[in-house]
C-alpha cells in the first residue's frame, strides 16, 4: 500500500487516438474516477504517431504523489516516453514507470490494482504479470 492515500496514476500513450482514448474509457468504466488517469494518441496532424510533449503533458494531468504508470503500444511511444520522462524534474521522474505489458489489459489490471491504493511497483508488477 502507498502511504500517501494518492492512488497510483495511469497514462495510456498509443499511435492511434482511438486505441488511446478507448483503453481509457475501459479504465474509465472499471474504476470510475479513483484513479488519475490521463491518455494521448496521434500526431498533431491527426495521424498515427506520438509525441513527447503530449505524453509530458499527460503525465502531468495525472500526477500523483503515489507515482504513474505509462503504458505504451509500440517502441516509438516508448521511445517518446522516455524523452518525456527525462523532461521531468528528477524527483518526479524517479516516480514514473514504463510498463513492459499488453496496452489494454496492462491499463485495465494496474487502475483496478492502483484503485485499492497499491503502491506504484505493485500497480506495474501487476500489469506486467499479463506480459508474455
Amino acid at each position: 500500500m502507498n502511504n500517501n492515500g494518492a492512488n497510483v496514476g495511469i497514462v495510456i500513450v498509443s499511435h492511434s487516438p482511438l486505441i488511446a482514448r478507448g483503453t481509457a474509457d475501459m479504465v474509465r468504466q472499471m474504476v470510475g474516477d479513483s484513479v488519475p488517469l490521463a491518455w494521448c494518441g496521434g500526431n498533431a496532424e491527426g495521424g498515427l504517431g506520438t509525441n513527447a510533449r503530449e505524453i509530458l503533458t499527460a503525465i502531468t494531468s495525472a500526477w500523483s504523489e503515489a507515482g504513474v504508470a505509462v503504458f505504451v503500444d509500440l517502441g516509438g511511444a516508448e521511445t517518446n516516453s522516455e524523452m518525456a520522462i527525462e523532461m521531468l524534474e528528477p524527483a518526479r521522474a524517479r516516480r514514473v514507470l514504463i510498463c513492459n505489458a499488453p496496452i489494454v489489459e496492462g491499463a485495465v489490471m494496474a487502475a483496478a490494482e492502483a484503485s485499492g491504493g497499491a503502491a506504484l511497483a505493485r500497480v506495474v508488477a501487476t500489469a506486467e504479470e499479463l506480459s508474455p
